[in-house]
């Protein structure tokens, strides 16, 4: 689990790239608060061909990233 709350960009992609490159995991769980967050961690799982998956709850959001 990734949690990257309270963290601007490019922080949560940046943590989400290092966990990538490694340990080339099958599924993620990041979590953030901000959709500008959301939106970069979306393109870059995209470009490295993982699937998103993203649930808000008070105002945070569960991102769930797989192969």
């Amino acid at each position: 689990m990734i949690d990257a709350r309270g963290l601007s960009c490019p922080m949560p992609v940046l943590m989400v790239q290092r966990e990538v490159k490694k340990n080339q995991p099958k599924t993620i769980e990041v979590l953030v608060d901000n959709m500008t967050a959301v939106g970069n961690i979306t393109r870059f799982a995209a470009s490295q061909h993982y699937e998103v998956r993203t649930e808000e709850s008070a105002g945070d959001y569960r991102m769930t990233l797989w192969k």
